[in-house]
């Protein structure tokens, strides 16, 4: 199991895409219509063959316009590739976390748990067909990837009132080794999600960590647009973006 997608919610969409590609040097490769099912518009963004994407509501009464209520521009959607999601549902309804939302398409397989049940954020579990497939990114987005800056994301950091607890429940549910020792991060195929205590804005997605093909060019884009930076990381859309090294990742150290 493995990051393939991570989402952020922010109140207006184009100006978060435009930093986004400019700091990153990536392109928007879909604006998906069936995103307007639960109220929202999109823009994803490839990066190698994992994605970035952001939404933003356009009508009341949405999962992501009351999480933009309670803190602002933030991370919403954390979206794992399976391998195999029939026994992934045996052991969510074993561990009592309710799918919201699914679908079952010809090119992949999509459950979306409930984040009460997992905590921190919208949690989607996907199987796609072919594994290297990603319906969500739009037909060519193989043809709209740029790894001259950044090659794919890694790493996700969730707030919680009680990182441990949180990571531990994670783990249940997705059929991980629970962390010991007070630990609070969970090692997926690649990367990994990490639990901090909640800040003001109580629990969330928080920062998300991206191999850097090369950082410095993005981090000298991100500073010409305004943004904080502070050593290898940025901040926008009320996250914290860590760069790192493709050797970092390959030895386990990606955060």
């Amino acid at each position: 199991m493995h990051i393939r997608q991570v989402a952020l919610v922010a109140r207006h969409l184009e100006p978060i895409v435009r930093t986004l590609t400019s700091v990153l040097g990536v392109e928007v490769s879909v604006r998906d219509p069936g995103v307007a099912l639960f109220g929202l518009e999109n823009a994803v963004m490839p990066i190698g063959t994992t994605f970035l994407e952001v939404v933003s509501p356009f009508r009341d009464g949405t999962t992501a316009g009351r999480l933009l209520e309670r803190r602002g521009d933030s991370g919403y959607m954390v979206i794992l590739q399976t391998a195999d999601l029939t026994t992934d549902r045996a052991r969510l309804a074993r561990a009592g976390a309710r799918v919201v939302w699914e679908t079952v398409l010809d090119d992949i397989a999509t459950v979306h748990l409930h984040p009460k049940d997992i905590g921190g954020a919208i949690v989607s579990i996907d199987q796609p067909n072919p594994p290297e497939s990603w319906r969500w990114a739009g037909p060519d987005w193989m043809r709209r990837v740029h790894t001259g800056t950044v090659s794919r994301i890694v790493g996700a950091e969730i707030e919680a009132s009680d990182p441990a607890a949180m990571a531990a429940r994670w783990a249940t549910v997705l059929g991980l080794p629970v962390p010991r020792g007070g630990d609070a991060r969970i090692e997926l195929e690649g990367g990994r999600v990490s639990f901090v205590p909640a800040g003001a804005r109580g629990e969330g997605l928080s920062a998300i960590t991206i191999a850097a093909t090369d950082p410095e060019p993005a981090l000298a884009a991100a500073r010409a647009s305004g943004l904080s930076v502070d050593g290898a990381s940025f901040s926008v859309c009320g996250m914290r973006i860590d760069l790192v090294s493709p050797s970092t990742v390959s030895a386990g150290a990606a955060a």
